[in-house]
């Protein structure tokens, strides 16, 4: 295994274990985050029909329900991972992630008003979120619902300007710390997230300017 491939696994496992602590009202088994911990580093190395294997006796524990649905999922096996998510969502019927799949599973399987229904429910628990506007409006244009779709995406639109401004602190705080290269890296993800020209885009393209004059 070469050593990009070794820290991604690790870093996958050592985020796995604290994301159980952290998401789960009752610590779980030790055995049971020892299999989940695997199965995550499966999964991050594209193993996919392994990690559905790891996981395939566990029915409670919520993050390994979801995994197992995104790995089935990718493997193409729609039925399972349809069944997988809901019980996913049985566990934990606000979960962003699993709704987020269970809409992208119907949609594969041709079910769009099952999709957007999905699309619905998780916009109402996370109407900020990128990712749900933006297969929202996905499943909308797929259904002719075209000015529907334009307003979804106007609104990710929107919400991308917050996450360019989390890059553009970032780029500042690592400019102070001596590393101008990454702050130049989180800058041009910042100018590629703006949709139009802004005061922030300025404030960006005058501290690349800085950097750049610098280096």
């Amino acid at each position: 295994m070469n050593t990009n491939v070794l820290h991604l696994t690790q870093a996958v496992s050592f985020s796995a274990v604290i994301f159980l602590f952290v998401s789960c009202a009752k610590t779980p088994a030790t055995e049971t985050i020892r299999m989940y911990v695997r199965a995550s580093e499966a999964y991050a190395l594209g193993r996919f029909a392994e990690t559905a294997d790891i996981l395939y006796g566990e029915k409670k524990f919520h993050p390994a329900l979801v995994l197992r649905a995104k790995a089935e999922f990718f493997l193409g096996d729609l039925e399972k991972a349809e069944k997988t998510c809901r019980k996913a969502l049985k566990t934990r019927p606000s979960s962003l992630e699993a709704k987020l799949y269970l809409a992208r599973i119907l949609r594969e399987k041709g079910d769009m008003s099952g999709a957007e229904a999905a699309a619905q429910s998780m916009l109402a628990d996370n109407p900020q979120d990128i990712r749900a506007l933006r297969l929202a409006a996905e499943i909308a244009g797929e259904t002719g619902k075209f000015d529907e779709a334009a307003v979804l995406l106007d609104r990710a639109a929107e919400y991308s300007a917050e996450s360019a401004l989390v890059l553009l602190d970032r780029a500042r705080l690592r400019w102070t710390a001596g590393r101008g290269a990454e702050a130049l890296e989180d800058l041009s993800r910042a100018r590629a997230m703006l949709p139009w020209d802004t005061p922030l885009m300025r404030s960006i393209l005058n501290l690349e300017n800085i950097i750049k004059e610098v280096m």
